[in-house]
């Protein structure tokens, strides 16, 4: 399986660190072994995705353990879910790698190429430097760069692509694993931000040609240092609204205690 241009949709081809089409359409892979398939023209803004700011905080955060319930869940899905003969799987919005990497080290066996996908060239340069078993490219998730009916699974945390898209790429009797916020996710983080705080909407999310076969709840709670729970409110839209005395009132706390609450769907793709 190949990637699909993004300009003409045909399958591009890989020779000489270049991915080309039929109708020279060509694409080169970074150093890091990356592919960036976002044309300028398809760009909403000169860099879009999560900053360099954002990207780090949420790798340290990530890297010390905080979503690890979280990381192994999703992977245990797939890893069951997933046919003997499946060949393709993709991460949509993968920032740095971390949920991507556990997916394809639990993959390995079976043979399964894992990419990873996202509109943060930043993020993508340090996840195909960092775990170069996946595959990864810098693309839109509202028009993915695969052909129809080509991939077996796809993980979605939190990134936006319409049910369309994804029944377009994924094979029937294929899968889809969502995650998205529970009702009660991160309360004591969204307190230290507004003055009123409304709980989120319970998850009952429809994917239009998909069958959903298991809708679970996880959550736990957390105990962060300071620094961490700085590094938490910064990978979150929440950020976006902290005025910056929070963020320093997080940054230098003892520990911020706080709740996770993840809502986890497993959609699998109907037969034609």
């Amino acid at each position: 399986m190949s990637y699909q241009c993004p300009l003409c949709h045909q399958p591009l081809h890989f020779s000489h660190l270049q991915w080309r089409c039929d109708a020279n359409h060509q694409f080169d892979c970074a150093k890091e072994g990356y592919v960036n398939l976002l044309p300028v023209q398809h760009k909403r803004s000169k860099q879009p995705g999560d900053s360099a700011e954002m990207m780090q905080a949420r790798r340290a955060f990530l890297d010390a353990g905080f979503y690890r319930p979280l990381q192994q869940r999703v992977a245990e899905l797939l890893e069951q879910a997933l046919g003997a003969e499946a060949q393709a799987l993709l991460d949509i919005g993968c920032g740095e790698g971390y949920y991507t990497a556990e997916v394809a080290a639990r993959l390995a066996p079976r043979d399964i190429t894992v990419y990873g996908l996202d509109v943060a060239k930043v993020a993508i340069r340090y996840a195909a430097k960092r775990y170069p078993a996946v595959s990864f490219c810098v693309a839109s998730s509202h028009r993915l760069p695969f052909a129809d009916r080509s991939l077996d699974g796809i993980l979605r945390i939190y990134a936006p692509c319409k049910a369309e898209e994804l029944a377009r790429v994924v094979k029937p009797g294929g899968v889809v694993v969502t995650v998205s916020p529970g009702p009660r996710h991160l309360y004591q983080l969204k307190e230290q931000v507004y003055q009123q705080v409304q709980l989120h909407a319970e998850p009952d999310e429809q994917l239009t040609g998909f069958d959903c076969e298991r809708l679970e709840a996880l959550s736990y709670p957390m105990t962060l240092p300071g620094e961490q729970a700085a590094n938490l409110l910064q990978m979150t839209p929440f950020a976006w609204r902290a005025s910056p005395e929070v963020q320093q009132r997080l940054g230098a706390s003892e520990s911020f205690a706080c709740e996770t609450d993840f809502a986890i769907g497993l959609y699998r793709r109907q037969p034609d």
